[in-house]
């Protein structure tokens, strides 16, 4: 029988009297990088530990791959990696050395642990550092290295926390391809609060503000919560604000450059084709008019206030 492989129904936890996490609902099929999200102290952490069998939650159910975390967590955690903020290394000992204990910990069979290591590292590109201490590795490839164990046993869900922390760009577009990579073919569910990094490597989004999920979709869903209220126009003859701002709907006029203007404008009105139509009336020469789209920002600023 085929299981989810993240099923979460009617998840709370409290620590004494408050409620940190209340009624979420998650369900994660398949593959694909999930973002999680949330302002600080809105519950993401805690949803997180509770999946990961850090901390056993006050009511619901957490189930990987149909077995239940509570009741059964060992079982459970064998399906599970996990890469912390600070990745869990002994900085005096070899890759190959540290991921051949990595899998025995994992307990992989003593025959396939060599394998399993080789994948591990041939998959995180990692392979040619195989002799070398972790600690003369740069900061990206000892985060690769941490990638490498969490997927040691092949796991059906990873489980990332903050995972760019602390690198440098060039670092971080590599970590990022490479979490994109393993999103091929397991969940990754992916905790930040960059959302620039949602961006890059998120196919799917679950927010969490207050405790309660607020939104769950695909990052394009995402994008368009908001209904942009603003355009952008271009001219070759830059009508005068005054004239625009008669236009029915328009609330609003920015000059950006010479020849382009943002424009506010009420949503439930037709304004671009007022403005197009006014613009061929008048001679504006209007040469482009788009919708400005609405940041990951404002949407998650728009999010957390909304709870």
């Amino acid at each position: 029988m085929e299981h989810d492989i993240v099923s979460i129904k009617n998840l709370s936890h409290r620590y004494s009297k408050d409620w940190a996490v209340k009624d979420v609902n998650i369900t994660l099929k398949d593959h694909g990088v999930i973002g999680l999200l949330g302002s600080n102290g809105a519950g993401k952490s805690t949803t997180m530990n509770i999946l990961c069998g850090v901390i056993n939650q006050t009511e619901g159910e957490v189930k990987i791959s149909g077995i239940d975390v509570r009741n059964h967590p060992v079982q459970a955690k064998e399906l599970l990696g996990f890469l912390p903020q600070k990745a869990p290394l002994y900085p005096e000992i070899t890759v190959n050395e540290y991921l051949t204990h990595c899998a025995y910990l994992r307990k992989i069979h003593k025959k396939d642990i060599s394998g399993a290591v080789a994948k591990a590292m041939e998959k995180c590109g990692i392979t040619h550092y195989a002799h070398r201490l972790i600690r003369n590795l740069s900061g990206g490839y000892q985060q690769r290295v941490g990638l490498a164990q969490a997927i040691i046993h092949d796991p059906k869900l990873v489980v990332l926390d903050e995972p760019t922390n602390g690198l440098d760009p060039v670092q971080i577009i590599e970590v990022r391809k490479l979490i994109s990579e393993i999103g091929k073919d397991r969940v990754v569910l992916l905790s930040t609060h960059i959302l620039s990094e949602v961006k890059a490597t998120c196919d799917y989004i679950i927010m969490i503000e207050k405790g309660k999920l607020v939104f769950e979709g695909s990052i394009e869903a995402f994008n368009n919560y908001l209904q942009p209220d603003s355009l952008i126009a271009v001219f070759n003859a830059m009508p005068e604000s005054k004239a625009l701002k008669e236009i029915a709907g328009v609330q609003e006029v920015t000059k950006l450059q010479e020849n382009e203007i943002r424009v506010k404008i009420d949503t439930s009105l037709p304004v671009h084709e007022a403005i197009i139509a006014a613009s061929a009336q008048k001679s504006w020469g209007l040469r482009e008019i788009y919708t400005e789209k609405v940041s990951l920002d404002e949407t998650f600023a728009k999010l957390s206030q909304n709870h």
